[in-house]
């Protein structure tokens, strides 16, 4: 767990739950480079310890229903994509969770299903012999911009 204190006017604490040990070390860095805010786009951030207790998938739920417009939805779908995805060699296609398993990421993965469904972008089944926890979206003008400006 990476927990974040804000003591400017209003104090605020969050919670992140951490999945996979090689992910502390880029938090870490994130806050060094740019404080309480260099986290803001790290992962799912709850104001209470109780939610980090959810399962993945309810965690990836509530994190996809705070975003309520287009453009905030897009910039997180393609932030999930710069930190785990690629483009398929024909640039027709995103790949997400590139070469996870269906176990990594669960939190995330829900929360991008979600966003996925809300900005109506088109899901494609992977091809034969991808690993089983990726996810493949077909590319979308909204997304081509925003990735670009992530990778």
């Amino acid at each position: 767990m990476i927990s974040r204190i804000k003591d400017a006017g209003q104090p605020r604490s969050e919670h992140l739950r951490v999945d996979r040990g090689n992910r502390y070390l880029p938090g870490a860095m994130l806050f060094f480079e740019n404080g309480y805010a260099g986290l803001d786009h790290f992962g799912q951030w709850f104001p209470d310890l109780a939610d980090l207790d959810a399962s993945p998938e309810t965690r990836g739920a509530a994190r996809a229903a705070t975003f309520t417009t287009e453009a905030a939805a897009v910039e997180e779908v393609a932030r999930i994509w710069a930190d785990s995805g690629c483009v398929d060699p024909s640039d027709q296609y995103y790949v997400f969770f590139d070469a996870h398993d269906v176990d990594d990421d669960r939190a995330e993965r829900a929360e991008l299903l979600q966003l996925i469904e809300f900005l109506g972008l088109e899901r494609v089944d992977p091809p034969a012999g991808a690993v089983g926890g990726e996810v493949w979206v077909r590319t979308d003008p909204r997304l081509e911009v925003e990735c670009a400006r992530w990778s």
